[in-house]
């Protein structure tokens, strides 16, 4: 059998090429398995072996503060205070969401048959909404790496929303233009709130916001916790998202 035909065979059994592998080392974390048919990916940190120093790591980041959400799933209770809160601070209208709670089933499961999934803007590390904006509206901020929208150069084309792997933009009836979660940085980050809306409401702490280039940060600390497996949603994309799962 020739490489090309190994990889082949590896990627139709669902596991990870080297690709994937070298991409997540760059981040510090180290593929574990695949979970959901490829769909979840589980990484632990390997922080120690990638990095000399604590100096190193928060270099390493490319923002400052390199702002991320890590969610614990299984938390999840599906009160949707997050949505509710979310909705409020940033006027999302009635048809329109910046997060959502999505509902999995598993009726032959023997414990708990139904698991409730946050999910929102991912804040990709290469955005595919970025890439495809004809007019440069949804951008990638450069200093803090939120993925954000200028309402005054969207032309409402929606090819972003099309993009988007995560399903996490609608279109703004109101200002016609796309909308998405941006952290709250202009309703709180921006005005010196340390949590996003979501974080801040839940009461069952299922949202860990932070700075993920701070060694400090609590996101930092769960996400590099060598005991816990963390992945992220969709990573055969390539998107590199900084919104990270876990449980327990």
């Amino acid at each position: 059998m020739n490489q090309d035909q190994e990889n082949g065979e590896k990627r139709e059994n669902g596991a990870v090429t080297e690709m994937e592998r070298r991409d997540f080392l760059k981040l510090g974390l180290a593929i574990t398995g695949i979970f959901a048919g490829g769909t979840l990916l589980s990484a632990v940190s390997v922080v120690d072996e990638v990095f000399a120093n604590r100096e190193e790591i928060a270099e390493h980041y490319p923002y400052k503060p390199h702002y991320s959400m890590l969610i614990h799933q299984d938390r999840c209770i599906d009160c949707e205070r997050c949505v509710a809160a979310c909705a409020e601070t940033n006027n999302v209208p009635e048809y329109g969401y910046r997060t959502r709670i999505l509902e999995q089933l598993h009726p032959e499961s023997e414990g708990r048959q139904t698991e409730f999934i946050p999910v929102l803007c991912n804040q990709c590390n290469n955005p595919a909404c970025v890439r495809a904006c004809p007019t440069r509206a949804t951008y990638k901020d450069g200093e803090n790496g939120i993925v954000m929208v200028d309402k005054g150069k969207c032309i409402g084309c929606k090819t972003c929303m099309s993009a988007c792997p995560f399903n996490a933009r609608y279109y703004n009836e109101e200002t016609r233009a796309v909308d998405k979660c941006n952290f709250c940085y202009d309703t709180r980050l921006s005005r010196g709130e340390q949590l996003t809306a979501c974080a801040e409401a839940c009461p069952a702490g299922v949202r860990v916001f932070g700075d993920l280039s701070d060694p400090e940060s609590e996101v930092y600390r769960s996400v590099h916790n060598i005991e816990k497996a963390v992945w992220v949603l969709r990573p055969e994309t390539g998107v590199k998202p900084n919104v990270f799962y876990t449980k327990g």
